[in-house]
């Protein structure tokens, strides 16, 4: 099914031609169906890039999907234009109040400070305290994740002694999760973080469970016990290229910055990387909406009623 988005969006084109099926509101009404209504708060700087990569995995479904793209009011963003954010994006206080299926909230590269540090970090505690009564389902992504994990369950990350930076073969651990359902016992997935969360932190909450791990870094994707919310350490979003344009970017400015590990064929950065991640993130995103579809109520204003 369709993918319901704002109307003009530059990267429509871009899922045209990668034939991802997109609709606009006029379309959207003449379809007699209830959409899943997902939030994206992209917190990235390049948004047109996190967009697209979210987007494209959003569309792959037989689901219809109606999206709505939210940044924070509090910081000016300098990549991406303020016309693009006005024309395409809402505020908090434009969705405030409503209710959403699924909630994403995107990685942001400011994992080196702390938390209090963050010059949005007020507008996301309010957005996440919204969250808990107002989306049904939450996915948090890198930085997203580990902050979420920080203020709903006081859970600290720690600093790497290098950056996790490459491709990782990640071991499942629960073969009867839904959200992994397809997967095989292991699979790839980008990394690209300066910090990370130790296992016994993760433990020593009841309400949480360790999906997937690697045996040296550390897990990967940790869900609540209800799988309603997700957090994902690593990036299975990125595309082909994310890596190698992030290390052209560090190399350029004169930053110590060592190859992606697992990524370059032959540690040759002038090579083609393996696109070794693209059928899981499918999979991934694909079991996440259709675990969404099939619990979340029909009228979403019941979403209300919960005890969370």
């Amino acid at each position: 099914m369709p993918i319901k988005i704002v109307e003009g969006l530059p990267i429509c084109k871009e899922l045209k031609r990668e034939q991802i099926v997109t609709m606009d509101e006029s379309t959207a009404r003449t379809q007699d169906i209830r959409p899943l209504k997902i939030l994206i708060l992209n917190l990235m700087p390049k948004k047109e890039t996190t967009e697209l990569q979210l987007l494209r995995l959003l569309g792959n479904t037989p689901l219809q999907i109606e999206v709505d793209l939210m940044y924070t009011a509090t910081y000016e963003a300098s990549n991406t234009p303020i016309s693009h954010l006005n024309q395409y994006y809402k505020t908090f206080d434009e969705i405030k109040d409503q209710q959403y299926d699924g909630l994403i909230i995107t990685g942001a590269p400011v994992e080196q400070f702390e938390y209090n540090e963050v010059n949005y970090i007020d507008e996301l505690k309010t957005i996440l305290d919204w969250s808990q009564k107002n989306a049904f389902s939450r996915l948090f992504i890198c930085w997203g994740a580990q902050y979420a994990l920080n203020y709903f369950y006081g859970i600290d990350n720690y600093k790497l002694e290098q950056k996790l930076f490459g491709i990782y073969e990640y071991d499942v651990l629960e073969a009867d999760q839904p959200l992994l359902r397809g997967f095989n016992d292991t699979y790839q997935v980008p990394q690209s973080r300066h910090t990370s969360i130790s296992i016994e932190t993760i433990q020593a909450q009841k309400d949480l469970r360790i999906t997937t791990k690697h045996p040296e870094f550390g897990p990967d994707i940790i869900t609540t016990t209800d799988n309603l919310d997700i957090f994902l350490l690593g990036h299975l979003e990125y595309d082909r290229e994310t890596l190698h344009q992030e290390y052209q970017r560090d190399k350029e400015a004169g930053s110590k910055i060592a190859l992606p590990e697992n990524y370059y064929p032959g540690d040759d950065d002038s090579k083609t990387p393996k696109f070794t991640w693209k059928s899981n993130a499918f999979l991934l995103y694909n079991n996440w909406l259709n675990e969404v579809y099939q619990h979340t109520y029909y009228n979403l204003k019941d979403i209300l009623k919960e005890d969370k």
